[in-house]
């Protein structure tokens, strides 16, 4: 397939993940709607490349850092949407037990060390994993997604500035999608590629078409061989866009005439799809077949966390302070 061939486990991982964080976010916008998810959602709908192909791209030692809209991140780590759904519904069955909704989730087994609702917020926990790695001789990677707001914040610079000197290995991963919040990137960054705030620190910034899997994926294998082979940090700037408001119900007063039309038109996953489809190896079937067993997911993960219980108000602060008999664990 193009430059090279790529398993059909590969392909098919790719096709049904980047299928699922779709259909996941499009599943969990209704249920908002419909009264079963309390609160805000961020949706990554239109970025599922970024997310699904930059983590099939680690092995499942490699840990990351997600953002505010990091659902899509989550799935591609290998996140069960049963208990990411009762966590958005604030359900006890979810990951955080129902407290840490949409923008804290956290799997510290699947290597999520969380999601943020501080921008720029995972840089030092990214740093600091990659560190930790190096100093245990350990063949691990962290990769620190974000957004192009994040990396105008001082967190980024300091993370940058101590991984490009101590080559650790961390890659910063920005998902690019032209706007923080409802700030278009230009009115943010004097400079249209943010790759290019890498060099100040002494390693590679990539840039790669976010909407293409196989770009994405290839991009991000080149940074943890990288990371790995004592080389240091990568920035990979990817360069996608999102479909859908800053936050369910923001008016997006901010796009120009025809620009969400524009960015439609190149839909990472259709375009995956038709990729597929072109190359051969599936058939429209095949593809359906897959595509069914999605939505038969999801059916499953509304109905798990529609049954889980709320939290128990007496354990209300259960967690939040340790316990000094059996000491701290990272």
């Amino acid at each position: 397939m193009d430059k090279q061939t790529y398993s059909p486990e590969l392909l098919t991982h790719l096709f049904r993940q980047m299928t699922l964080v779709r259909e996941f976010e499009l599943r969990a916008i209704a249920e908002r709607r419909g009264g079963l998810i309390p609160g805000f959602i961020h949706s990554c709908v239109g970025q599922e490349a970024t997310a699904v192909a930059a983590c099939a791209a680690l092995s499942q030692q490699d840990v990351i850092t997600s953002t505010h809209r990091g659902h899509g991140h989550l799935l591609g780590k290998g996140g069960d949407p049963k208990y990411m759904m009762a966590e958005l519904a604030g359900r006890s069955a979810g990951y955080c037990l129902g407290r840490g909704g949409s923008l804290h989730i956290a799997d510290f087994n699947l290597g999520i060390l969380g999601a943020n609702g501080i921008v720029g917020g995972g840089f030092p926990i990214a740093a600091g994993a990659a560190l930790a790695f190096q100093m245990r001789k350990e063949a691990r990677v962290a990769l620190a997604f974000f957004g192009d707001g994040a990396i105008n914040e001082g967190t980024f610079h300091e993370s940058a500035n101590l991984a490009g000197l101590w080559r650790l290995p961390v890659i910063f991963f920005c998902e690019n999608n032209l706007y923080g919040e409802g700030t278009p990137q230009h009115k943010q960054a004097p400079i249209t590629d943010l790759a290019r705030r890498a060099d100040g620190y002494g390693f590679p910034g990539v840039i790669v078409d976010g909407n293409d899997a196989i770009a994405v994926y290839e991009a991000t294998q080149e940074a943890r061989r990288r990371a790995l082979a004592g080389n240091g940090p990568t920035l990979i700037e990817a360069k996608t866009y999102r479909f859908r408001g800053h936050y369910e119900g923001d008016p997006q007063v901010y796009r120009e005439p025809g620009e969400l039309e524009a960015w439609q038109a190149r839909d990472p996953v259709p375009a995956f799809r038709a990729r597929l489809l072109a190359s051969g190896l599936y058939d429209e079937a095949q593809l359906a077949e897959i595509e069914a067993s999605v939505q038969a997911q999801l059916d499953e993960a509304v109905a798990f966390a529609a049954a889980a219980p709320a939290p128990a108000v007496e354990e209300a602060l259960q967690g939040i302070y340790a316990d000094t008999h059996e000491g701290l664990v990272f």
